[in-house]
C-alpha cells in the first residue's frame, strides 16, 4: 500500500520525482565507489608497494604458481631461481606474493 501511495505522489509531482531519481542515482554511484572502486585502488597500491620492496634472496610466488627465490632485480624485470638451479626472467607484475606472507606465523 505504501509503495502505491509513493507512486501516486511522484506521478502527481514530476518535479520532485526528478530530484528523487537524481538523488537515487547519486547514492548508487557513491555506494558503487566505496564497495567496488576504492577497495580495488587500495589493493593495487598495496601490490605496487610490495613489488617495489622486493629484495634479492626473497622467496616469492608468481601469479602462475611458480615458487622461487629472487636472484637479480632490474627496473621492470626480476630473475628468479627455481628448483634445480634454473633461472627465469619475468616481469615484476607477475609476482603475486612472498612465501613468508603465505606461511602461518608458527611455520616461519
Amino acid at each position: 500500500m505504501n509503495f502505491l501511495n509513493i507512486l501516486l505522489q511522484t506521478a502527481a509531482n514530476p518535479k520532485g520525482a526528478a530530484y528523487q531519481q537524481i538523488l537515487l542515482i547519486a547514492v548508487i554511484l557513491i555506494i558503487f565507489y566505496f564497495f567496488m572502486i576504492r577497495p580495488q585502488m587500495k589493493r593495487s597500491k598495496e601490490q605496487k608497494k610490495f613489488r617495489d620492496s622486493l629484495q634479492k634472496g626473497q622467496k616469492i610466488i608468481t601469479i602462475g604458481g611458480i615458487h622461487g627465490k629472487i636472484a637479480e632485480i632490474q627496473d621492470a624485470t626480476v630473475t628468479i631461481e627455481v628448483e634445480g638451479g634454473s633461472r627465469l626472467r619475468m616481469e615484476k607484475s607477475a609476482i603475486a606474493s612472498s612465501i613468508a606472507d603465505q606461511l602461518p606465523d608458527s611455520a616461519q
